[in-house]
């Protein structure tokens, strides 16, 4: 591993266990109820926000223009479009939960208007020079979120606290973007020439170290491939949590989607400190990343079996017993997808984009069909064996997934003999 690497691995695990810290406040002080509520709010604004980047983040990596500023400027204020335009649809999502309409649609946009900027803050760093601000543009947001949930814990503050806490927190993640936006509001609205070298910007705005690196080009799918493949991700995952909120109200949601939550930042922070490093420098000798998905693997079954202890020896409540059925589908679905996040940079570095994106587009829609069949039976089979069978279904596609992507590695292999896969 670089230093880059190590830097955002640190700070990606710093900010995994931030995350785990507010999980474990969310399980001890708040209702399945109101994370139950929590987090369909939040998934749905997860799902505007995956729509209208479009990958943006991932295509920031794998294509590197002369300018990182001009860049992420340009991809920031076409996500911001493709945000306004799909707002209908994140509407229609709010309808379908059953929630509140107007106050869960302005939670949805407020969650989702910051973590659609954040995002594009954390690819922006990863292309430049300066380390540190890598790790505060990861560990600082967690940080932020954990501190006002402990406030409201201890102020007795219910309700909306939990999504207060994020959206502060997705705030400060989003600051990080400022020094890129600013010139471009500045010519805006400002009628000042700006110059679009980032060194005019003053040193309080920005890393003064960030030399890009030369031009890579690895992301060679269309604009509408990219939308197709977020779209067929996001709605999947909307659609699991939406569907049992609406079918089995905010305690069954609650007590699957807290674990959800939980493991599923195991892949992100393997996808974060790995993958997109790199992306963002290959040109470094690299380790097997088979051992970085054990390793993943390995996390999410400690945090399940975490959070069985946690159950048997009495350290949560009573009413998060029903947790328990879901643990072991989750650890394998979780489990298998940290692989597929440590190989995700092979189709990029191997001209591979597009057929990726068919690829999980295709197992999306199989998860997906999955859910539609088994919801038809929610008379007969129970909301655990549903999602169980959903579960075995997403492990066995996203490891074959990554034993596809593992197979690129020889194309690489071929071109590069001393790159170690």
């Amino acid at each position: 591993m670089n230093i880059t690497s190590k830097i955002v691995a640190l700070s990606s695990a710093a900010a995994f266990a931030l995350q785990i810290a507010l999980a474990l406040l969310m399980l001890r002080y708040f209702s399945p109820e109101e994370v139950g509520m929590f987090s369909v709010i939040s998934q749905i604004g997860f799902f505007w926000t995956t729509l209208a980047l479009a990958q943006s983040p991932l295509r920031l990596l794998a294509n590197h223009g002369a300018s990182v500023f001009d860049d992420v400027r340009h991809a920031w204020v076409s996500s911001v479009q493709r945000f306004v335009w799909l707002s209908p649809f994140a509407a229609l999502a709010v309808w379908w939960s059953d929630l509140s309409f107007i106050n869960a649609q302005l939670w949805a946009f407020l969650l989702s208007l910051c973590q659609l900027t954040w995002m594009l803050a954390q690819s922006m760093r990863l292309r430049m020079e300066g380390v540190w601000a890598q790790a505060g543009v990861r560990v600082l947001p967690p940080m932020m979120a954990l501190l006002v949930a402990v406030v409201a814990v201890f102020m007795q503050w219910s309700g909306s606290a939990l999504l207060v806490a994020a959206l502060l927190g997705y705030a400060v993640g989003a600051a990080w973007l400022l020094p890129a936006l600013h010139p471009y509001w500045q010519a805006k609205f400002g009628n000042v020439s700006t110059k679009p070298d980032e060194v005019a910007l003053s040193s309080a705005l920005h890393d003064p170290s960030h030399l890009p690196i030369a031009s890579v080009s690895g992301d060679n799918r269309s604009a509408a491939l990219r939308m197709a493949h977020n779209l067929a991700d996001a709605l999947l995952a909307t659609a699991i949590v939406v569907v049992w909120q609406r079918l089995y109200g905010a305690e069954e949601t609650g007590w699957m989607a807290a674990p959800l939550r939980v493991m599923g930042f195991v892949p992100a922070v393997v996808h974060m400190a790995w993958a997109q490093v790199l992306l963002a420098q290959p040109q470094q000798a690299r380790t097997n990343p088979l051992w970085m998905g054990l390793a993943g693997f390995a996390s999410v079954a400690l945090l399940g079996a975490g959070c069985a202890v946690a159950l048997e020896m009495g350290w949560l409540e009573e009413q998060w017993r029903g947790v328990w059925p879901y643990l072991l589908p989750l650890v394998l679905w979780q489990g298998s997808a940290c692989f597929v996040a440590a190989y995700a940079h092979l189709p990029f570095l191997t001209h591979s984009a597009r057929r990726y994106s068919w690829v999980c587009i295709g197992l999306a829609t199989l998860q997906g069909m999955v859910l539609l069949v088994s919801t038809f039976f929610n008379f007969l089979l129970t909301p655990f064996l549903i999602f169980t069978i959903i579960s075995v279904c997403s492990c066995l596609g996203l490891l074959g997934i990554s034993f596809w992507q593992r197979n690129l590695s020889k194309l690489i292999l071929r071109s590069k003999p001393k790159f170690r896969i």
